[in-house]
């Protein structure tokens, strides 16, 4: 073979290879908006479980309907995580608003993630501050609020955040864990309890709270049993 059709031949393989990835990268980045609509009715599962499983490390979940769930546990959740969750569409503009005016700059207006962006950041992407992930959970969250119903987000929640440590994913793990009991039997304290852990629970613990872990889980119960209009959304997710 001389020379030139040598490099023809390289050429030919380093053009398909390079199709290849941006057919991939095409794929991935589509594929989280056709997978969305199904799960109006499929459980799905998080990235944080799938890479566990892959690398044959443990994962405990039951996905529990909201249903089956103490009322007071997404109550709690939604005015820990998320207290605008009835009122946006995913991106809570002005929470973001807030952060930015008291942020010293732009690169310390951090957080202002809803529980909409929280769950698609759970189902499609990765943990860690990134601007790349972030410009990629912004749309879908978009997407899932057009797609899916309030109630369905905020259940999908519920059972795929990592909720404990060695594995535990949703709330019916994380009540079992912190409290042996299912969480359709969690009191008021027990849910707050669990929603102050949300940040970390690798490090925070609701089996054995710390003395702040006790003060958010106070101040959650408060404003959750104060907060009618949250109440009533809560209910309105229950019963669709």
């Amino acid at each position: 073979m001389s020379p030139a059709m040598q490099r023809r031949r390289k050429r030919g393989t380093l053009f398909r290879l390079m199709r290849a990835l941006l057919i991939a990268l095409v794929a991935a980045l589509v594929l989280p908006y056709l997978l969305v609509p199904l799960y109006r009715v499929v459980n799905p599962v998080s990235t944080p479980m799938l890479w566990r499983w892959l690398t044959g490390a443990r994962v405990e979940r039951s996905y529990v309907p909201i249903e089956r769930m103490a009322v007071v546990l997404p109550l709690a959740v939604i005015t820990a995580e998320d207290a605008r969750f009835c009122a946006h569409s995913g991106i809570d503009w002005q929470q973001i608003r807030d952060a930015i005016d008291e942020a010293d700059d732009i690169s310390e207006a951090r957080g202002a993630s809803t529980i909409t962006q929280q769950t698609a950041k759970n189902l499609f992407l990765w943990s860690g501050r990134s601007v790349v992930r972030k410009g990629l959970e912004a749309p879908l969250a978009l997407w899932m609020e057009l797609v899916l119903p309030k109630r369905r987000i905020l259940e999908i929640y519920l059972n795929v955040a990592e909720w404990g440590p060695d594995g535990r994913f949703g709330a019916e793990a994380a009540a079992r864990w912190a409290f042996g009991k299912p969480a359709r039997d969690l009191s008021a304290r027990e849910a707050a309890l669990l929603a102050a852990i949300l940040p970390n629970p690798l490090i925070r613990s609701a089996r054995q709270p710390g003395p702040a872990v006790r003060r958010l889980a106070a101040v959650y119960e408060t404003r959750a049993a104060r907060a009618g209009s949250i109440a009533a959304c809560v209910r309105a997710a229950r019963n669709p």
